[in-house]
């Protein structure tokens, strides 16, 4: 299989300064003296790309995502390491890059072409398909600086798609346009993958990570500390967002050991602020959490895998048949789906006072792309007359991804038959 892209223990370091006056000290000492501390952008990097894969770049703010994009393009060089690019790059980094403020739109096209190594005539000719992309209308005559951003990054990917890279990298560039432009970009990938093009981009988006990659990167403080199947490499990536990347050495997986752990669920989650907690508290609940098949608390939920909702109650009087729930809504309040023990047909039993249980709720998740909140609830009958214990409305903010698009809320897993009529 041809390669793409070969990156070789690269490293980028900066030298930082306490003071100004130190830069000077350092460039006047005569025992050559350091004044510096050296950061690390990044921290010896090596991957390989190969041609037709589209490799996505995640990681926390800081991790050096936009410094290797840079060094991939060229705009930087490493301090260590070396970079083999094969084939005709186009890169999208930050807005601005490669355009003349002062210039018109149509100037810059030209601008950006003869950058990218097109003479006048190439783009002359590829300029119907550029306008038509970029749809910006008459602006096209008027300088960028007045452009907003959404107009530039239209423009930018416009210019980037049509000079017919072999490579095709960008940074972030469009989470700053509308869900129609997005849609449009992503139907462009789509368009690059059957051509066999080559496709790096760095984004936050785990859904588009999912759905366009063959396979992720992630990078953190520098380091690169994955690469491999998109799927993979978002759950690691969400790891890290709640500094998980070692829980299982604190949330181990024998059910016995969790009811016997210490250690609160809820501290690893998104917690609204505004969720709505109520109710006389004679059954209480003390801990709840959304967590994977390795038993690791999670925030961000892969389509059609398999969870666990969990929550932990105290009982401060003796409790007959409580019941126990959960309701999942989507942020405009719209209950999406919900069940509890007794639509299942499991009666709880009785509970008396000091007694602590665990509730778990496990199955599969066939939701589609989109923020979700989950409340909790333990409630019951007393003399046939419903009474509320204890509920936590919308208590937790966590967001489902897929890699493919569903009508409305859930994947009803079609299994599609077309055959041809011999009439």
């Amino acid at each position: 299989m041809t390669t793409a892209i070969e990156v070789k223990n690269i490293s980028k370091i900066y030298k930082l300064y306490d003071k100004p006056t130190d830069r000077l000290k350092e460039s006047l000492n005569p025992f050559k003296k350091n004044y510096h501390r050296d950061f690390y952008a990044l921290n010896n990097i090596s991957f390989n790309v190969n041609q037709g894969d589209t490799i996505g770049i995640i990681g926390k703010n800081g991790s050096g995502k936009s410094t290797l994009l840079k060094i991939l393009t060229g705009v930087l060089t490493p301090s260590v390491g070396s970079v083999q690019v094969n084939g005709k790059v186009s890169a999208l980094l930050e807005l601005g890059a490669g355009f003349n403020p002062e210039y018109t739109g149509l100037e810059n096209i030209y601008l950006n072409g003869a950058i990218t190594g097109y003479c006048k005539e190439e783009i002359t000719a590829k300029l119907d398909q550029i306008l038509s992309f970029a749809d910006i209308g008459d602006f096209i005559s008027q300088s960028v600086k007045i452009y907003s951003s959404g107009m530039f990054a239209r423009l930018a990917f416009a210019v980037a798609i049509n000079v017919d890279p072999d490579i095709l990298i960008i940074d972030e560039t469009l989470s700053v346009g509308d869900v129609a432009f997005q849609a449009r970009c992503f139907k462009k990938f789509q368009e690059f993958q059957k051509l066999g093009k080559t496709i790096l981009f760095v984004t936050h988006s785990t859904e588009s990570i999912v759905k366009f990659c063959n396979k992720g990167i992630v990078l953190d403080k520098g380091i690169k500390m994955a690469e491999g199947p998109s799927r993979e490499m978002v759950e690691l990536y969400k790891k890290l967002l709640v500094n998980c990347n070692s829980c299982n050495e604190e949330i181990v997986s024998n059910n016995e050991d969790i009811i016997e752990n210490s250690i609160s669920w809820r501290h690893s989650f998104n917690i609204n602020p505004y969720f709505l907690d109520y109710g006389n508290k004679k059954a209480e609940i003390i801990d709840f959490g959304i967590f994977d098949a390795n038993n690791h608390p999670v925030h961000t939920l892969l389509n059609d895998e398999e969870y666990e909702f969990r929550m932990k109650i105290k009982f401060n009087e003796t409790i007959e048949e409580p019941i126990f729930a959960y309701i999942i809504k989507d942020l405009k309040g719209t209950i999406i789906t919900g069940t509890n023990n007794t639509m299942e047909h499991i009666i709880s039993g009785t509970f008396l006072k000091d007694d602590y249980i665990y509730v778990t709720f496990r199955q599969r998740i066939n939701l589609q792309s989109q923020n979700y909140m989950i409340s909790f609830g333990c409630t019951g009958f007393i003399n046939e007359e419903f009474v509320v214990y204890h509920r936590l409305y919308d208590v937790i903010i966590f967001d489902v991804i897929s890699d493919k698009t569903i009508s409305g809320f859930f994947d009803p897993k079609s299994i599609i038959s077309i055959v041809k009529s011999q009439n």
